[in-house]
């Protein structure tokens, strides 16, 4: 098979890395990719929202199988264009994809099939909204812009001042553009956040291993949320107990719930929930992989990918039994100093070399660029560094062991990923 992956990210590189591995595979191109994946794959110069380009190429190069990585594509409607020119392609169509690309429409489909969720209202006007805030609302309270941002249009208020100049910067100034067209506000919850990815074709559900991502800047979680400085899998919280819950009346439910809407979902279902003491809550819902959760979850998975992938698109999710290796990863992202608000780039990495043919670490390359001076900093998540182990404590020993093997300048980290394990 000839395959395509849309995307240029660590999950990219991680789906990338899992695909070359898949003895059906014969020749991997990724669009724009980056230079961590040009060691597996063939870049193509042409951007994941260059929808023409992109179905054009798949047709000359006669590819077989199509994957989308990443948010906008998907929510823009790429697995539509693609199989109108008959090319199989893995992820949501358009009215799917909404369920990531809507958190207004996500939050009423919740409500609608009784999906358990934190409470809410949708405002798409700036002084209902306030009026709201100042009559109505309790605090801590949660602003969430309702389109895409990146994984940081969400804000936590702790006070009516702060929830107003939330208001300001969502739906006024429009800091993430037009995701603040509409905003929903919603209850603030307590309790340990878990990611739990799934595959889905469109009636059937199959759950991957869980994971938890660290999404503050700094140890401690202080400072600003990013898209993600670490992740470790599975995740000691995510219990047999909530498991059961789980599969109970959230995944399958939500699966049906947009089967019934017209809307089948075929794909990857990432559930971002939160543990409450009254049960597991629906956070968020991405329609794709986790960045970085894919690079913990991913290279514990047994299974051939484009199998699966296969499976998904053609209907056939029931017959296929996912299976996990019996140990954990930890993931810890070397950023630049200064992301995510601002940085350099340009700087040379050193040290990727130790890392290569090794089942037991990985350095998913996320903003990565290859130059005449070699590989260097191209992006504020630079590199996603994974390690396997016997149990998570060995999994983080080791994973911040082979932080040490990559050098760059204002390489930046946090030391505290999977810290919460010692209280598990």
């Amino acid at each position: 098979m000839k395959v395509l992956i849309v995307g240029s990210g660590g999950r990219e590189h991680a789906i990338a890395t899992s695909v070359a591995k898949s003895a059906r595979v014969e020749k991997i191109y990724c669009a724009p990719g980056n230079a961590g994946i040009a060691q597996i794959a063939e870049c193509v110069d042409i951007g994941a929202m260059e929808f023409g380009r992109l179905v054009a190429f798949a047709k000359e190069k006669e590819i077989d199988f199509v994957i989308v990585g990443m948010d906008d594509p998907l929510v823009g409607g790429l697995v539509d264009e693609m199989e109108a020119a008959g090319i199989r392609t893995f992820g949501p169509r358009k009215n799917a994809a909404i369920l990531e690309g809507s958190k207004a429409f996500s939050k009423d489909l919740m409500k609608k099939y009784h999906i358990p969720t934190a409470a809410y209202e949708n405002f798409d006007d700036a002084q209902e909204a306030e009026a709201y805030l100042r009559e109505k609302a309790s605090y801590p309270i949660v602003l969430k812009a309702d389109g895409l941002a990146l994984g940081k249009g969400v804000l936590i208020c702790n006070t009516l001042e702060e929830a107003l100049e939330g208001v300001d910067s969502i739906m006024k100034d429009k800091k993430f553009g037009d995701a603040g067209n509409r905003m929903v506000i919603e209850e603030f919850m307590t309790g340990r956040e878990v990611s739990v990815l799934s595959f889905v074709d469109g009636k059937t559900i199959r759950i991957m291993t869980s994971a938890q991502d660290h999404k503050r800047a700094m140890d401690g979680d202080r400072g600003l949320n990013t898209g993600g400085m670490g992740t470790f899998s599975p995740s000691p919280f995510y219990t047999e107990e909530v498991d059961a819950f789980c599969r109970k009346y959230i995944y399958q439910a939500t699966v049906d719930a947009m089967a019934a809407e017209g809307r089948p979902f075929k794909g990857v279902i990432f559930f971002g929930l939160m543990l409450t003491p009254k049960g597991p809550r629906v956070l968020e819902y991405n329609a794709r992989f986790g960045d970085p959760e894919a690079q913990v979850v991913l290279p514990r998975m047994k299974n051939d990918i484009i199998e699966v992938m296969e499976a998904c698109v053609d209907g056939t999710l029931d017959k296929i039994e996912l299976q996990f290796e019996d140990n954990a990863a930890v993931c810890v992202v070397l950023a630049s100093e200064g992301y995510p608000v601002s940085y350099e780039k340009g700087f040379v990495i050193q040290g990727l070399e130790k890392f290569e043919g090794s089942e037991d670490y990985y350095c998913f390359h996320a903003g990565t660029k290859l130059t005449d001076k070699g590989i260097v900093t191209n992006g504020g998540r630079v590199l996603g560094v994974t390690a396997k182990g016997r149990n998570l404590k060995e999994a983080r020993a080791n994973a911040y062991a082979a932080t040490e093997w990559i050098r760059f300048d204002n390489k930046y980290m946090r030391h505290d990923i999977g810290k919460a394990i010692d209280e598990a």
